[in-house]
């Protein structure tokens, strides 16, 4: 297996692929594509390839020194169970070895399993332009 750090004509179009077949992902729909293709540009977007596919990458945020933020982990189904997300996050470890490492989790069992610990919580800010006096 080849782990390396994203790059655009490389990797783009196999990534946006993988993203649109993956359930409830929404990334890769009209509103959202732009955006999230430079997002992947200013981000720390690791990949993983197998055999000459792209079987998962990861997506994360450096905050000038402090933490990094991991934002996306994704494995294409067929190749979960392989420790491929365990390595695509060992990456950021050896490449940020003196920052945390926050994994902002739509998935806590599998972290919970990898044996990361629960550091707080995140909250969503509503749309204030809908927000009512009170």
């Amino acid at each position: 297996m080849e782990i390396r750090l994203y790059n655009k004509a490389e990797d783009e179009a196999e990534l946006m692929e993988m993203i649109e077949n993956e359930e409830g992902w929404t990334y890769s729909e009209a509103h959202m594509s732009e955006r999230y293709r430079r997002a992947l540009e200013n981000s720390i977007t690791y990949v993983a390839y197998e055999n000459g596919v792209m079987c998962g990458y990861s997506r994360s945020l450096e905050d000038s020194g402090f933490y990094v933020y991991v934002c996306d982990l994704l494995v294409r189904p067929e190749y979960r169970g392989r420790d491929i997300g365990r390595k695509l996050m060992e990456c950021i470890y050896a490449d940020y070895p003196e920052q945390i490492v926050y994994v902002m989790s739509d998935v806590d069992e599998y972290y919970k399993k990898q044996g990361y610990q629960r550091a707080g919580s995140v909250f969503e800010v509503p749309d204030r332009s809908k927000a009512q006096d009170g």
